[in-house]
């Protein structure tokens, strides 16, 4: 829903109606991962997307009719006929489709804002159940509150426990799910999006790299903070696309944020100073942190440097093992902007598991197979029990 929000928003402030189509299971190599969302106007406009345009044409008819009633359909590859609605990728996608009014989701204004704050809140939503009229029904929950209902109490009971697990969790964790209830001899799926801050990417020293490497860091999606003790370089007009310019000693920095818990599994850590005076001090903080990605520019020479001046520190082999240096995938870069890509593209590595090689050199499949949620079989007869599950052939 967060890719589509404003566009939401702007329909329902208008009390329209619109059709909101929404990922929340995938498996195999299915091209957008759960969350992924695709809004049809009242007037046919299309936002957004739930498969890079495989199912986007099914998804389409079922989201623009307005006699529609919530549904859960199911998107697979057929052998025989690859070209036909169905993902060609081989991956196979569950995608709930539903209408978003002022009337169906009156507290859609309020988690906009809550999103748009940095504060955490879960939206709940039952997507298939054996009573048909729960599915569509929605929790918001909030850390402090909750709005909407599922049904009886103990329903929604579940779901604000299911959700508040996940804002508890810190931020860690998948942030959209699926969670399966039994109620009364009754069986329920809901989906959990939980939507928190963007994730947070310090920048330390504010050199020609850092600039670009802002850019492409809130081209990525996180909150991006320049830190260096020169006020004369760090300025806000000099990096436009930081959320924030800060003037101080950057080990200094960023040990305040880590002692005020600013510092997460999510953040990233880019070390540009390539300066010992700055960066041994601010590297001794930052590889002691919980940062997902700790990297440093620099030549061999001063990552040696540096290496034998942090074991001096008191590092041992193991932690220094997980820092980056020198920093960035080897693309054989030059410029700022083709500096500044090598480093993103590691960082993306480094976070979603991939392992920086080209896809061509590589055998298996291009997405990580998550084979802990994965059916146990994909057959044109595996559906999600009153879904409307839609399926095109099968695959072994």
């Amino acid at each position: 829903m967060r890719d589509v929000l404003d566009e939401l928003l702007r329909w329902w402030r208008g009390g329209h109606t619109v059709g909101l189509a929404t990922v929340v299971a995938t498996w195999r190599s299915a091209p957008r991962t759960p969350g992924a969302s695709m809004l049809v106007a009242p007037d046919g406009e299309v936002t957004g997307s739930v498969s890079g345009g495989c199912v986007e044409a099914d998804v389409y008819h079922l989201a623009a009719d307005p006699d529609q009633a919530p549904v859960l359909r199911r998107y697979g590859v057929t052998d025989d006929d690859a070209f036909a609605v169905g993902l060609t990728c081989g991956g196979v996608v569950d995608v709930f489709v539903q209408r978003i009014s002022p009337a169906t989701f009156p507290e859609l204004e309020q988690v906009a804002e809550t999103i748009r704050s940095g504060t955490p809140v879960s939206v709940v939503t039952c997507v298939d159940a054996d009573d048909r009229s729960r599915v569509g029904r929605r929790l918001v929950v909030w850390a402090d509150r909750v709005a909407g209902t599922l049904g009886p109490a103990a329903l929604d009971a579940a779901g604000r426990d299911a959700a508040r697990r996940g804002l508890d969790d810190g931020y860690d964790c998948e942030p959209h799910r699926l969670v399966r209830l039994a109620h009364a001899g009754e069986r329920l799926t809901l989906f959990v999006e939980r939507h928190l801050p963007p994730p947070r990417m310090l920048v330390f020293g504010a050199i020609d790299f850092a600039v670009e490497l802002c850019r492409i860091g809130a081209f990525l999606g996180y909150r991006v903070t320049v830190c260096d003790a020169r006020a004369t370089f760090a300025t806000a007009h000099r990096f436009p696309d930081a959320a924030e310019v800060v003037v101080d000693r950057p080990d200094r920095y960023l040990a305040d944020q880590v002692r005020a818990g600013l510092v997460d599994g999510r953040t990233v850590l880019c070390v540009l100073t390539h300066d010992a005076r700055f960066d041994v001090p601010l590297l001794e903080v930052a590889l002691r942190t919980p940062a997902g990605y700790v990297g440093a520019m620099g030549s061999r020479r001063t990552h040696a440097d540096r290496l034998s001046r942090l074991r001096e520190a008191g590092l041992t082999d193991a932690v220094l093992a997980t820092l980056h240096s020198p920093v960035g995938l080897d693309l054989g870069a030059r410029t700022p902007q083709e500096t500044a890509v090598s480093i993103a593209a590691e960082i993306v590595a480094a976070t979603r598991g991939g392992s920086g090689r080209r896809l061509t050199d590589r055998d298996g499949p291009i997405h990580p197979v998550d084979h802990s949620t994965a059916p146990r079989s994909i057959d044109k007869n595996d559906s999600m029990r009153g879904g409307g599950v839609a399926w095109c052939g099968s695959e072994g």
